[in-house]
């Protein structure tokens, strides 16, 4: 008896050679399959029964987070009221590896008369289902990785793989881009990376903690002391001329005890990293850990200081 190492070796070969099955059967109907698609004005309504079902659940979730409307509909439940979401701007994925689904086949006719094309994802192309379909693509897989030829598994791996390049085929023919996916995901880390920005976040006004240039260093003190440790030295017009931080006063409290008199422009660091309001948090973060700083002055078009922003506002607001 083969151990569980020497199976799991075998399934995953055995579906690596699916999905270079796929490759090599794919060809010019998943262009059309595309076109057909971006051509109509309604949804993407995918079907299946079964393990197929289940990557039609998945394929239709895609298609809706990358810009194309798509919606699940059940095989079974179609024949029992659901075939109401089924407009005539449609377009029906079926997902059937034998295309010989009862289930399945008993909805195409319906299909029809609502003039609704069929694109079809299956591995017979002389199948009930090819047959009614405006567009086959074959799977080419010819048999499962269960050593019984019957559990659905390369053939699932080959419908996901073909599934999700339809995807994406479709996401880049429609200039689909990184601040749409955030819009169509504003809960998830990965939308608050592509939406919030550094103005979204940053502290303001009375909390901007800053000192013009004349002052000593007992003022910058108190400052970052009330206002989150780091300090800002601007001129009368509020530009930027440098920043305080708390490595800076550490420094000098190393060489000296009495510093409170000492003016602020003899400690400040003169070109500090600063950043603009409009810039994406996410690219914020990025540049502190590149620096190795936990603040970053923020300025406006006018390269005035108007905000600072903590390391800690980026992680508080969920980016990470």
């Amino acid at each position: 008896m083969k151990d569980a190492l020497e199976i799991a070796y075998h399934v995953i070969d055995e579906e690596i050679k699916a999905i270079t099955q796929l490759r090599a059967a794919i060809n010019e109907n998943f262009e059309k399959a595309v076109h057909l698609i971006l051509s109509r004005p309604g949804r993407v309504i995918v079907t299946g029964l079964g393990k197929s079902g289940a990557i039609g659940r998945k394929l239709a979730a895609t298609l809706a987070s990358t810009g194309t409307a798509s919606y699940f509909l059940h095989a079974s439940e179609g024949l029992h009221g659901d075939l109401g979401i089924v407009h005539k701007d449609d377009v029906i994925i079926c997902l059937s590896k034998s295309g010989n689904t009862d289930e399945l086949n008993y909805l195409l006719p319906v299909f029809k008369r609502l003039r609704v094309p069929i694109i079809s994802i299956t591995s017979n192309l002389e199948s009930v289902l090819a047959k009614h379909s405006s567009v086959v693509l074959n799977l080419g897989v010819k048999e499962e990785a269960c050593p019984h030829d019957l559990s659905p598994t390369s053939s699932t791996t080959a419908m996901l793989v073909l599934g999700d390049a339809l995807a994406i085929a479709l996401l880049e023919k429609r200039n689909f881009s990184k601040e749409d996916f955030a819009f169509l995901h504003p809960a998830g880390s990965l939308g608050k990376r592509l939406l919030v920005h550094v103005d979204d976040i940053m502290e303001k006004g009375d909390l901007v903690p800053h000192v013009p240039l004349k002052s000593n260093m007992k003022e910058a003190v108190l400052e970052m002391a009330a206002k989150r440790g780091i300090c800002m030295i601007v001129d009368e017009e509020l530009h930027i001329l440098g920043v305080i931080t708390t490595g800076d006063l550490n420094r000098l409290v190393e060489r000296t005890e009495q510093f409170f008199d000492i003016p602020v422009k003899e400690v400040m660091t003169k070109k500090p990293k600063v950043i603009q309001t409009n810039t994406l948090a996410y690219t914020a973060y990025n540049k502190m850990e590149q620096y190795r700083i936990i603040a970053m002055p923020v300025i406006n078009e006018e390269k005035k200081l108007c905000g600072v922003i903590h390391l800690h506002d980026i992680m508080r607001a969920g980016i990470f």
